[in-house]
């Protein structure tokens, strides 16, 4: 679909183009997905998006398809084997973080009754649509981000500032962020 308007941030790339034309903004209300996204901004922090989607594949398969129970179940061996996987962006700090992360999600979902119940509680389960003037640039935070990061941090959640946050909200679709011209714009608001 080469004559689409898509989001100004949008390349020629095939992989960063179905991303944002088939997932990017779709609101998502899938556990395992959400975990999967999660788990994939934080380990975005400080590199390009384009360099964890190109790594995605390798992720689901060093992260056992982001299956929550099984990520939080890691032990030593695993951060080996991990920090060993050229795939993956291979920091310390983020492996140990993807498995302490993993027994906060289930932690939450159990208290909650799901992370998605829990994530969408923040909007009222209605995604907030952003209104940008043609040509304006997303804001890397927003009151939103700013207290479910908190939320996150409180229930003992790591990697997880306001900034990865925000970008979490809005691939998951809990924030609408789409550029107005982008023809997902007007497929994915509400009403």
């Amino acid at each position: 679909m080469p004559d689409l308007v898509r989001c100004t941030w949008v390349d020629d790339d095939p992989l960063y183009r179905a991303y944002h034309d088939d997932e990017w903004g779709v609101p998502q209300h899938d556990d395992r997905a959400l975990f999967e996204l999660l788990v994939l901004e934080h380990f975005q922090a400080g590199l390009a998006w384009r360099t964890i989607l190109h790594k995605r594949e390798a992720f689901r398969r060093a992260f056992d398809g982001f299956v929550p129970e099984r990520v939080a179940a890691y032990g030593p061996d695993d951060v080996t084997r991990l920090l060993a996987d050229a795939g993956i962006v291979r920091h310390r700090g983020k492996i140990e973080a993807a498995i302490h992360n993993a027994e906060r999600f289930l932690q939450t979902q159990a208290a909650d009754g799901s992370f998605a119940r829990f994530l969408w509680a923040f909007v009222d389960g209605t995604p907030r649509v952003e209104r940008r003037a043609p040509g304006e640039r997303a804001r890397p935070t927003t009151p939103l981000s700013d207290r479910v990061s908190a939320e996150l941090r409180r229930r003992g959640f790591r990697f997880l500032g306001s900034t990865t946050v925000q970008a979490y909200l809005q691939a998951t679709g809990v924030v609408m962020d789409h550029d107005l011209e982008c023809f997902r714009y007007q497929e994915l608001a509400p009403g």
